[in-house]
């Protein structure tokens, strides 16, 4: 079994409890998630399956989109309201405040990660130490927010429901946190879900409840499973003879001078005469040809 099913991930789950969840459903051994998401997060979270697995590293970084809500007036030491609270405050801010605040928070920005976040510090998990007790210095990391949206509000409460177009590295409890303290009164996150990532979005998705059902159906994961090179698709492809795809596919590297394209320092996905992803081939320009970076490998 080759391929990536899109996993519409229940609030409480890990990210690993859903991986073992569709190794025991699909009993498929290997597989691996594309990006991790909190336990309380919701959404979107691509499987990786099989010989889908051995493409894990070349993935790249991917843009993500959430529809997050958060409440005014408290902080939390998670920076979400399943954490202890370290603030409450009045709150006196209106929903004009609230656009005008969030509107400072797109573009290039700067974060700090949360303490309880999987960044490792030395070595260390941060939600490790954070779980002792512990707070260390974190190095601050640049994201970008494409486009950030207050698309419902609930001022009586202070509650508010945004949709987030981001970088991949973008910490949304960080942003609603930085969001509050622009207001003077704090803000704490109360619900997430990823509407999108590495180009799926919640179309593409099934609940492990559904997968479950699937199994059992005749055509089974095949009726669901997304063809690794759709992850992969950010790069361009050069077509081969069969000739040279039976070469690559032994591990051959490739002239670039009988390739159809001219060869560029990179990765190339490599497609046979029939449109068949055979794999992805690393560019050299220097020596002129087309070296090996991983073979596909169906089971």
């Amino acid at each position: 079994m080759t391929g990536v099913i899109c996993i519409d991930k229940c609030q409480g789950k890990t990210s690993f409890d859903v991986v073992a969840a569709v190794r025991r459903l699909t009993g498929e051994r290997k597989a691996g998630h594309t990006g991790t998401l909190d336990p309380m997060a919701t959404g979107v979270l691509p499987v990786m399956l099989g010989g889908a697995t051995r493409f894990l590293d070349f993935l790249p970084d991917s843009d993500k989109r959430y529809r997050a809500v958060f409440e005014l007036g408290r902080t939390t030491d998670t920076l979400d309201d399943t954490g202890t609270v370290l603030t409450t405050s009045k709150v006196e801010c209106s929903k004009e405040d609230v656009l005008a605040a969030a509107s400072k928070f797109t573009g290039e920005i700067t974060q700090i990660p949360p303490m309880y976040s999987a960044v490792s510090v030395n070595g260390r998990r941060l939600y490790e130490l954070a779980r002792k007790g512990e707070t260390v210095e974190r190095p601050e990391r640049k994201a970008t927010v494409y486009s950030l949206q207050v698309v419902s509000s609930d001022e009586v409460n202070n509650r508010y429901t945004i949709d987030v177009s981001c970088s991949k590295g973008t910490y949304i409890r960080t942003l609603i946190d930085d969001i509050g303290r622009e207001l003077g009164c704090g803000a704490v996150m109360t619900a997430l879900r990823r509407t999108c990532a590495m180009g799926l979005d919640e179309e593409n998705s099934v609940t492990l409840e559904r997968l479950s059902e699937i199994c059992s159906e005749e055509n089974g994961v095949n009726s669901i499973l997304i063809p690794v090179e759709k992850l992969l698709e950010v790069y361009p492809f050069v077509r081969v003879t069969a000739a040279q795809g039976k070469r690559f596919s032994n591990g051959g590297e490739l002239d670039g001078g009988r390739l159809p394209v001219n060869i560029q320092d990179g990765l190339y996905r490599v497609i046979d005469q029939d449109g068949r992803f055979l794999g992805l081939g690393r560019g050299d320009s220097g020596q002129n040809c087309l070296k090996v970076a991983r073979i596909l490998t169906v089971r």
